[in-house]
């Protein structure tokens, strides 16, 4: 495994060399209304959306440090916010995974409140001309299997990776590596500790471009799958497309 030290520093330095999006530069301008969540987050303009909810700036006003609000419509017939909740609370203070602040019911939508994360390796990836050394790719790579290995020692596999589910962090945290939207998560052992069992005839859960081939038979996902998917984004951060 190439070291950490080494990592972060090819992460920092692929961030430094270009424009950090709108979307992880907080001006007080991006605070203009006075919807607030809890009575504790204000909220700003959209910055994203996720598997199956929305993404809005927010600004904790205990703390006065800028958080990431994501919106779920209770009407939502699997919720996946509150499934995402649980995940992040048990993943609490594990490297490359968001901070959880606090979630919670509010009228028509379920909340969630994370710390706020910069640019997906594929914006930095466009703004870097798409095109990307080898090394680079690699030490990416690096933390990017970590991320996955703690997930999957957790008893998790991702289901959606991809080039936007995966941010660098800000200020201490902008040479590390972030694993974001865990609503397709699911758990690949029963509680006894056996592998789930096999099936076929499953609809396709994720990103087509990025799944395994397996996930498009119709195959019950596993840590295999995660991995092929990991493997296909670093294909396409090296070489700047895939070849379907």
């Amino acid at each position: 495994m190439i070291g950490e030290k080494h990592t972060r520093a090819a992460v920092q330095q692929m961030s430094n060399s270009v424009a950090v999006p709108a979307s992880a530069s907080v001006t007080s301008e991006e605070f203009v209304y006075e919807v607030r969540v809890a009575g504790r987050f204000r909220m700003g303009k959209k910055i994203g959306s996720g598997s199956f909810g929305e993404i809005y700036l927010g600004r904790d006003l205990n703390t006065g440090g800028e958080v990431a609000v994501k919106f779920e419509p209770v009407s939502a017939r699997r919720p996946q916010v509150i499934e995402e909740a649980k995940l992040l609370k048990e993943f609490m203070g594990e490297p490359g995974y968001p901070k959880f602040i606090w979630y919670g019911r509010e009228g028509e939508y379920h909340i969630m409140v994370i710390e706020l994360l910069g640019p997906s390796i594929e914006d930095l990836f466009a703004y870097c001309g798409r095109k990307l050394s080898l090394k680079t790719v690699l030490l990416l790579a690096d933390q990017l299997i970590q991320r996955i290995e703690r997930l999957h020692e957790r008893g998790y596999i991702h289901r959606d990776l991809k080039p936007e589910n995966i941010l660098i962090g800000l200020e201490d945290n902008a040479s590390t590596l972030f694993l974001i939207d865990y609503g397709l998560a699911k758990k690949w052992k029963v509680p006894n500790g056996q592998h789930i069992p096999y099936k076929d005839g499953k609809s396709l859960t994720g990103t087509a471009r990025y799944a395994s081939a397996n996930t498009h038979l119709g195959i019950e996902q596993s840590r295999r799958d995660d991995l092929e998917g990991a493997g296909y984004v670093l294909l396409y951060m090296l070489k700047g497309e895939l070849p379907w």
